[in-house]
């Protein structure tokens, strides 16, 4: 205590009884390209290089990626490719003396997912790699160390063992989804004749099919989206008919931009959905209203061509109506974030006395944050006593907990859910 020796105001600076809780970021993806240590790409050619390589109007040459697993926070375009290569390399470079160059399926699906990333919103995320998909379980243990990663892509990666890694790693860290990429074309001719039903059923179910497994941790997306390629208008610029330069590529990517720009326009309670793919100049496949009638209730978000662009038309979980709760990934993402906002924003409680004061702080710490929610629009209820409550008292902490060391604290709120079906119901009436 301070003395006071002559007579006067004074003003002292004491702790806050309550501590603000911060909300956690929701926009940082995870990347992971499966590309080997060297691979090739186009370059532009110059005069001192191979007469071959001249006449083609191309040539190959070599990119050295960094060490499998190793995770690299990226924020721009330019700094991704020092790292993991461009589209085309540079005309100065030599040409390669690998025997059969090609461009790598897996650096380009990487390159675009990376790129459409930045071209629809997103800000920065983290990226590896590795050389086989059977590999994948080390890329995601480097990224279960970074808590900034709020989401998963592999890009272009769509078989069983792959979505369930993708899927286990999200629902073990209880901080992140996977945004899974569905197959690009059935085994068969299905997908061609319009018949999209193998996307209704995972490969265990009868009859086996290819959507991933039910997860509320996950979410996938379908068709494959159609973007111009450097690399591919290069290679065929002299081909006859000269090659238009498109390809198609995996979404999860550009969906993953489209998450960060909605929680940055909105917020993460607001459902990714009915919003433009940017960067995206057609669809591998054209889906049709009765279409995602049959794969909607099954968790497969659909993208679609409406109202002269491309939209993406789905937010739900993977397993959809049988996720109960957890149907919508944006309800998903939302308790995701509550939960660490408040994990994160507690920690002053840890070893404090157990008594009614810390009981207090902590109520106050939590309801100043979910009224700030509630505020923003993201729970529901015309007051906030109905659009939440915490309780932290002593029917919550008994004697025998406080003898445990622990303080419980009960919290209940009411998330707002998306208006997937708006229906209005009109009538007839007589004039007068």
């Amino acid at each position: 205590m301070p003395s006071y020796l002559s007579p006067g105001v004074y003003v002292e600076e004491v702790p806050p009884l309550a501590r603000p809780i911060a909300g956690v970021g929701t926009s940082t993806p995870g990347f992971i390209g499966v590309i080997p240590d060297t691979v090739q790409i186009p370059a532009p050619t110059i005069s001192t290089d191979a007469a071959t390589d001249i006449a083609r109007g191309f040539k190959y040459v070599d990119v050295t990626l960094p060490a499998a697993a190793s995770a690299h926070f990226i924020t721009t375009w330019s700094q991704y490719t020092k790292l993991f290569g461009d589209f085309v390399g540079d005309s100065s470079a030599k040409a390669t003396t690998a025997a059969s160059p090609a461009v790598n399926a897996g650096q380009s699906n990487l390159a675009h997912a990376v790129y459409g990333f930045f071209d629809n919103g997103g800000t920065g995320c983290y990226v590896t790699r590795v050389a086989t998909d059977a590999d994948l379980p080390k890329a995601l243990t480097a990224f279960a160390q970074i808590d900034d990663i709020s989401m998963v892509a592999a890009p272009g990666l769509t078989g069983a063992s792959d979505y369930t890694a993708l899927e286990a790693h999200c629902a073990k860290l209880l901080d992140r989804v996977a945004i899974l990429d569905c197959v690009q074309t059935d085994s068969g001719t299905a997908f061609a004749s319009g018949d999209f039903t193998p996307l209704e059923n995972t490969p265990s179910e009868t009859p086996a099919g290819v959507r991933p497994p039910n997860s509320d941790f996950s979410a996938a997306y379908f068709p494959w989206i159609q973007v111009a390629d450097p690399a591919t208008a290069l290679i065929g610029a002299k081909a006859t008919p000269p090659s238009s330069g498109l390809i198609y590529v995996p979404p999860s990517g550009h969906i993953a931009g489209i998450y960060a720009r909605v929680d940055a326009n909105r917020g993460v309670f607001k459902a990714p959905a009915n919003e433009p793919v940017l960067g995206a100049t057609a669809l591998q496949w054209m889906l049709s209203k009765a279409d995602q009638d049959n794969l909607n209730p099954k968790g497969v978000n659909i993208i679609r061509a409406l109202g002269g662009s491309l939209q993406v038309w789905g937010a739900r979980t993977v397993g959809g109506d049988a996720n109960g709760d957890y149907k919508y990934i944006s309800t998903r993402r939302y308790f995701n974030y509550l939960r660490k906002s408040i994990e994160q924003g507690t920690q002053f409680v840890v070893f404090e006395p157990n008594n009614t004061s810390l009981w207090q702080r902590i109520i106050r710490s939590v309801s100043d944050f979910l009224l700030n929610e509630w505020h923003a629009g993201a729970l529901f209820g015309d007051t906030p006593k109905q659009a939440f409550f915490v309780r932290c008292d002593e029917n919550t902490n008994p004697p025998e907990v406080r003898e445990a060391g622990e303080v419980v604290t009960e919290i209940g709120v009411a998330i707002v859910k998306p208006a997937e079906f708006v229906i209005f119901r009109i009538q007839q009436t007589t004039g007068g």
